[in-house]
C-alpha cells in the first residue's frame, strides 16, 4: 500500500496533538498538511502549538506550517481534531471538496447517513458513505465518525457479551479523567478534593451512541440496538483513563467463565486485515481484585486495548464488572486512526 497523504484538523489542540504523535513513524499515512484557527495560521507548529503531551514533539512536526482550516490541504483525506462549534460548518466543507473526513467532533454521529464506527464493533456501518454521498450530493468526499470518549470502552466490552448472551440493560457509572475535558480542562480549585457529578451532555451521548454502535444495519438504515442503557458521569482527579462500572442483564443466561471467554476470545471481524493501531487483544481481561487501574493498565496495548476486570454477580441485574480505556488514545485520537486504517483497507481513502 502507498502511504495515504494525511491532513488534521484542529491540529494545535490536545487531541491534534495526540493524533500527530500517533502518527510519527505511521505504516500507512504521511502527515502532509496542519490546518487550524487563523490565528495559529502561518506559524510554524512549534510556534503555534503549546505541546502538552510528555513524549517529544516528533522531529518532522515544529517545522511544518499551520494554515487555515479551509478545503485546499496538500493531502488525501482529513483527520479531524476540531471543537464541535466549529466541525458542524468545517467538516462538511471539505466533504463537499472531496476530502474523506474522519471527524473525532460529536456533530455528525447520529445523522442517519453518517457511520458512526469502532472497527472492531460495526466496520459494516461505513456500507451507508454511498448513501451519504447520494444524499448530500458529495462526489467523493464523506463523513465518517468515532464515538465519544467514555461510550468506546464500555462498547468494547460490551460487543462480545451482545454477540453471545444479547444484552438487554446496561447501568453504567463513569469516572472520568481531566484530560477528557481538554486543555488547561477543569480549573484546580473544582477538581482539587472533589468529584464532579457533572459532564455536560456525557450521560446522553453513552445512551443513545451505544445503541447505533450495537444496533443492525440493513444497507439503508440503521436499526438500533434494543437495549435500555442508563449513565451516570462523573470527572475525577485522574489525568488519563476513564473507569467505568457497569452492570448488565443478558436475555440469555451465561456462568461467569463464559462471559470471561467471550472477552478474551473476542476475535473482531476486521482481525485479518491487520490495521496497525489495533491491538491484539482488543479486550484484555485481568483476574486481579483490585483491577484495572488508570494508572496502571491506561496504556494496554500502546493505550488501544480496553481492560475489563472485577466480574461478578449482580443482585440487580445479572453481571457487574469494570471497564478502562484511554480516553486521548483509545477514545478520541486513536479511534479516529483506526477508522482511518479501517477506511485503507477497504481502498475506500
Amino acid at each position: 500500500m502507498n502511504p495515504k497523504r494525511v491532513g488534521v484538523l484542529g491540529a494545535t489542540g490536545m487531541v491534534g496533538q495526540r493524533i500527530l504523535a500517533m502518527l510519527d513513524n505511521h505504516p500507512w499515512f504521511t502527515v502532509t498538511a496542519l490546518a487550524a484557527s487563523e490565528n495559529s495560521a502561518g506559524k510554524k507548529y512549534r510556534e503555534a502549538a503549546s505541546w502538552q503531551l510528555d513524549q517529544p514533539m516528533p522531529a518532522w512536526l515544529g517545522d511544518m506550517t499551520v494554515t487555515g482550516s479551509k478545503p485546499d490541504l496538500d493531502c488525501d483525506f482529513v483527520l479531524s481534531a476540531l471543537d464541535a462549534n466549529v466541525a458542524g460548518e468545517i467538516e462538511p466543507a471539505f466533504a463537499a471538496a472531496g476530502y474523506p473526513v474522519i471527524s473525532n467532533a460529536k456533530n455528525f454521529r447520529m445523522e442517519e447517513d453518517v457511520p458512526l464506527v469502532i472497527p472492531e464493533v460495526n466496520p459494516d456501518h461505513l456500507d451507508v458513505i454511498a448513501r451519504q454521498r447520494q444524499n448530500r450530493g458529495w462526489r467523493k468526499g464523506y463523513i465518517v465518525t468515532n464515538p465519544n470518549c467514555s461510550t468506546v470502552g464500555l462498547v468494547m466490552a460490551l460487543k462480545p457479551l451482545h454477540d453471545m448472551f444479547r444484552v438487554s440493560k446496561v447501568f453504567v457509572t463513569t469516572m472520568q479523567a481531566l484530560s477528557g475535558a481538554g486543555y488547561p480542562g477543569v480549573a484546580s480549585l473544582d477538581i482539587l478534593d472533589n468529584v464532579v457529578p457533572f459532564i455536560k451532555g456525557e450521560e446522553e451521548k453513552i445512551q443513545v451512541e451505544t445503541l447505533k454502535l450495537l444496533g443492525g444495519f440493513d444497507g439503508a438504515q440503521y436499526q438500533p440496538a434494543e437495549i435500555n442503557v442508563s449513565a451516570h458521569c462523573n470527572r475525577v482527579q485522574v489525568r488519563d483513563g476513564h473507569l467505568e462500572c457497569v452492570s448488565v442483564e443478558l436475555e440469555r443466561q451465561a456462568e461467569p467463565d463464559e462471559i470471561i471467554a467471550a472477552w478474551r476470545g473476542f476475535r473482531p471481524a476486521i482481525a485479518d486485515k491487520k490495521l496497525p493501531s489495533v491491538p491484539t487483544p482488543a479486550i484484555i481481561y485481568r483476574e486481579e481484585e483490585n483491577r484495572p487501574q488508570p494508572r496502571r493498565d491506561r496504556d494496554a496495548g500502546a493505550g488501544m486495548a480496553v481492560t475489563v476486570g472485577r466480574l461478578r454477580r449482580d443482585p440487580i441485574l445479572h453481571y457487574k464488572f469494570v471497564v478502562l480505556s484511554h480516553n486521548t488514545v483509545r477514545g478520541a485520537a486513536g479511534a479516529a486512526i483506526a477508522n482511518a486504517e479501517l477506511l485503507a483497507a477497504k481502498n475506500l481513502l
